[in-house]
């Protein structure tokens, strides 16, 4: 599978975009476990023309995630096109927009989501994304506005139109938000229609690499996208690809290697950020990690591991577990 310059194997897997959660230690975890291509956290257009640091530093990218996209978002195409230039400067593989975030902040200010109830807007923006950099360009949207309102079959082919590179499909509209079952029917029609010939990635709920492949073989898409799967979880993307290869299960890794893979996460996010913004920024991927499902009594731990303010108390926690 290609996406412009960029070639990819068979039945690649790539890692969302998400919010807090894709900073660029997960983007080295998740690639070292065999995600085929990360994406940043969502930029935000005018934080970044404004320079604002915390909104810089979501365009490092490091040499060992490659291929790497950075994904912005807004809803004015000149103030978009400016940030793509500046982003672009960050020489990524691929400048990605998001149309698909489905969150207040967001959408209700009719940028990401939001944009599906102003699709004029929406291909003006990819229009003018697309003529202000040399790198490739590809979309990040959803179904549609609402279970009214799913208009991707035909939004795919304007966004096509527009120039764009690739086009990824989350199977949920924005009033679902990440509520109820994604549909992966629409997302299959968008890649049979035979006037699409641009690569179709989907996305949503995909979870085991037994549902990674039902998406490949019934649905025909050229990547599937993972997500929430993938926080605290890092070596979900082993576990996909060995059942893709396979048609097994791979033998799960030992608890010490998982805790060893969190406490390793935990250095890197602290390096990154601070101690401080570090801890925080990793409760999100302890709270839903798989590694403590089933551990007896677990309740009280639980709680000290997401209350611990400094490295040394975290992995004291984390050492008595092991």
């Amino acid at each position: 599978m290609q996406i412009a310059h960029l070639t990819f194997p068979d039945k690649p897997l790539f890692l969302a975009p998400m919010e807090d959660v894709t900073n660029g230690p997960f983007r080295l975890l998740c690639k070292r476990f065999g995600a085929d291509m990360v994406y940043t956290e969502f930029v935000s257009a005018d934080a970044l023309i404004r320079g604002v640091s915390r909104t810089e530093q979501k365009l490092q990218v490091d040499d060992r995630e490659r291929p790497v996209a950075i994904q912005i978002y807004g809803k004015d195409p000149m103030a978009m096109a400016d940030a793509a230039r500046i982003a672009e400067e960050a020489k990524p593989d691929l400048i990605d927009i998001n149309f698909g975030c489905p969150v207040r902040k967001v959408a209700g200010k009719g940028a990401g989501a939001g944009l599906l109830r102003n699709v004029p807007l929406m291909l003006d923006i990819t229009r003018a994304v697309v003529g202000a950099v040399k790198t490739p360009v590809t979309v990040k949207t959803r179904l549609g506005w609402s279970e009214s309102q799913k208009i991707i079959v035909d939004l795919a082919e304007s966004l096509q139109d527009c120039g764009i590179a690739a086009l990824t499909i989350h199977g949920r509209t924005r009033e679902q938000m990440y509520k109820g079952d994604a549909d992966w029917t629409l997302i299959g029609e968008v890649k049979n229609n035979p006037r699409m010939h641009i690569p179709i990635i989907g996305n949503g709920d995909v979870t085991t690499g037994q549902c990674a492949a039902e998406c490949f073989d019934r649905y025909g898409v050229d990547a599937v996208m993972v997500g929430r799967a993938a926080i605290g979880h890092p070596w979900v993307f082993s576990e996909m690809k060995h059942y893709l290869e396979t048609g097994s299960e791979m033998p799960p890794l030992s608890f010490a290697e998982q805790i060893g893979i969190l406490k390793q996460h935990i250095d890197q996010t602290i390096d990154w950020l601070d101690e401080r913004r570090g801890i925080l920024h990793i409760r999100r991927h302890l709270a839903v990690s798989p590694t403590f499902k089933g551990i007896p009594n677990f309740k009280e731990t639980r709680v000290a591991m997401l209350r611990a303010e400094t490295r040394q108390e975290l992995f004291e926690i984390l050492d008595r577990l092991a």
